[in-house]
């Protein structure tokens, strides 16, 4: 099946973390999918989800929830890992679409929690890192920050630093600029 390229699905993700190396016996897990599709013809954002994730073998420290804003009560009614890649599968054909996040570390977590999960990967092969790319095309001797990045090019950031949805579509501000800016008329 020919892989469609209506849409890019950017992806940021929020995983359970704490001030230092986790408690005993836990360990770092997906809990928010932030998701901005791209359009491609016009470079446009129309929607951001937040898909919640309970978490299953650690637990949202003070600390992830002084980072991300999100609270252990916010996950009473979320599913399981399961439940959000068939989301992503089924709502928005996550693995015939291209797919983009702020560097590789999304990439691999979902990798590392699909496997300890049992839970079958939800992308598409094609992954775009965004992070590396700014840096690339601005010409910067290293990679920067998504705020430094939204700075650079004059893009103010939208929402709470730190939330996957929010994350996500100030992301797709960015790749929708930095696709602009290589797109050139054809003569």
């Amino acid at each position: 099946m020919a892989r469609k390229l209506d849409q890019i699905l950017v992806i940021d993700v929020e995983s359970t973390c704490w001030d230092g190396p986790p408690p005993a016996g836990e360990t770092s897990e997906i809990i928010e999918i932030g998701l901005c599709p791209l359009d491609v013809a016009s470079l446009s954002r129309s929607s951001k989800h937040s898909i919640l994730v309970a978490p299953k073998l650690s637990s949202i420290s003070g600390f992830c929830t002084e980072l991300t804003t999100l609270t252990p009560d916010m996950f009473a009614g979320a599913g399981a890992l399961a439940d959000a890649v068939r989301r992503l599968k089924k709502e928005f054909e996550s693995k015939d679409r291209a797919w983009a996040s702020w560097g590789d570390y999304d990439r691999r977590q979902f990798e590392r929690c699909c496997h300890t999960a049992d839970v079958g990967y939800p992308f598409s092969p094609t992954h775009l890192n965004v992070k590396s790319w700014f840096a690339v095309t601005m010409g910067l001797p290293h990679e920067v920050g998504l705020d430094t990045a939204c700075q650079k090019i004059g893009i103010e950031m939208e929402g709470t630093h730190h939330r996957g949805d929010d994350d996500a579509w100030n992301i797709a501000g960015v790749l929708g600029q930095l696709l602009q800016n290589s797109r050139s008329p054809l003569s």
